[in-house]
């Protein structure tokens, strides 16, 4: 199956198991473009719904196989929407903590009212299954040296405050027919059709690619989960192909314990992975988010699961990414790539109102 030889690099197929007809939210969007190629080499139906806020964020060129997308915005999704599929695998979302400066109430809007809303309408369809992105950034600044499923969340953004919300009242939605799923993601890095470059190890890679130098402004001693993208990927497909009682209404934490990382560490490591690349520090983080997170219950809840990528092997798999798209400064500074400066970008020119719906005719 042809595919991508850059951001797909490292996609295996599973055989066996019966296909599956799932819906993507936020299919276009940084996970979601790797996520469906993916399914679909594991041989799986797949639909794709997504608003098209992003879709300027193309980098390398595509081969993956064409598959039905929705294009339309999450709030405005109907219960016609959902019927027929066997899950809902939600992506879709303002998916950057720093969202919130633009127009919390909007985050709000998007990302929790429209998240227990479109869970709502999978369930009223007779949707069994609804596999939640959420995220490790739920954890917050912790005082335990390592917290778990078990520990209490302290969210620091708008963000992360709306991820503890939706895995609260869509695990309520839970029945003997739809079973939620959440899974809580360490911050995402790595290879993507549909690049981001406001994630920390994509960023100093891109830095170190296009001007030699990795300099931090913070002194880079808060602890951050990081895990690729194609791990996350496949914890989401073993997710779908799980029986049921494994997954029903569990929260999991999605990366690998050896990826607790100090943020000054990954800057180190991107350093020696991009040659001549030198490194500088500042001081002392504003950003008080540091917390290292146990990923052992992955592996007991999805037995067949196991992270295959850490940061070393997937430095490198930026490096020769960036390579083979002959990544540049241009490039890298371009506006898609960041969450928050694409989004100022669609309002200040007019494209999506101050609700963030799309202005233009057609544009749902």
């Amino acid at each position: 199956m042809a595919r991508r030889p850059g951001p797909l690099e490292g996609l295996v197929g599973v055989e066996g198991g019966c296909p599956l007809r799932v819906l993507i939210t936020g299919a276009d969007g940084y996970i979601g473009s790797v996520l469906a190629p993916l399914l679909i080499a594991r041989g799986h139906d797949v639909a794709g719904l997504d608003t098209g806020y992003f879709r300027d964020a193309s980098l390398g060129a595509s081969t993956d196989p064409a598959f039905p997308t929705l294009d339309k915005d999450l709030r405005r999704v109907t219960r016609d929407d959902m019927a027929g599929f066997d899950a809902v695998v939600h992506l879709a979302g303002l998916s950057n903590d720093a969202l919130g400066q633009i127009s919390r109430r909007v985050t709000y809007d998007v990302n929790h009212t429209g998240s227990v809303r479109l869970a709502s309408l999978a369930r009223d369809a007779g949707v069994p299954r609804f596999v939640y992105s959420s995220s490790c950034s739920v954890y917050g600044r912790s005082d335990r040296d390592v917290v778990d499923e078990q520990s209490p969340t302290d969210p620091q953004t708008d963000y992360a405050v709306c991820k503890v919300l939706d895995e609260r009242e869509i695990t309520d939605l839970a029945t003997g027919a739809f079973s939620p799923t959440f899974l809580r993601n360490a911050t995402a890095y790595g290879a993507s059709p549909r690049m981001r470059f406001d994630l920390v190890v994509n960023d100093l890679a891109a830095a170190a690619r296009t001007t030699g130098r990795i300099a931090m402004r913070s002194d880079g001693t808060p602890w951050r989960p990081i895990v690729h993208v194609l791990d996350i990927c496949e914890a989401f497909a073993a997710t779908l192909e799980a029986p049921r009682e494994r997954i029903h209404n569990q929260v999991i934490n999605v990366g690998r314990n050896d990826d607790n990382h100090q943020i000054r560490d990954i800057a180190t490591c991107l350093a020696e992975v991009f040659p001549g690349c030198a490194t500088s520090f500042g001081a002392a983080d504003p950003d008080q988010r540091s917390y290292r997170v146990n990923f052992d219950r992955i592996g007991t809840v999805l037995p067949g699961f196991r992270c295959r990528w850490s940061l070393r092997p997937g430095a490198e798999q930026l490096r020769d990414f960036y390579e083979q798209v002959s990544l540049t400064a241009e490039t890298y500074g371009f506006r898609a790539f960041t969450r928050q400066r694409q989004l100022r970008y669609l309002l200040d020119t007019g494209q999506i109102d101050e609700d963030f719906y799309w202005t233009g005719p057609g544009r749902r």
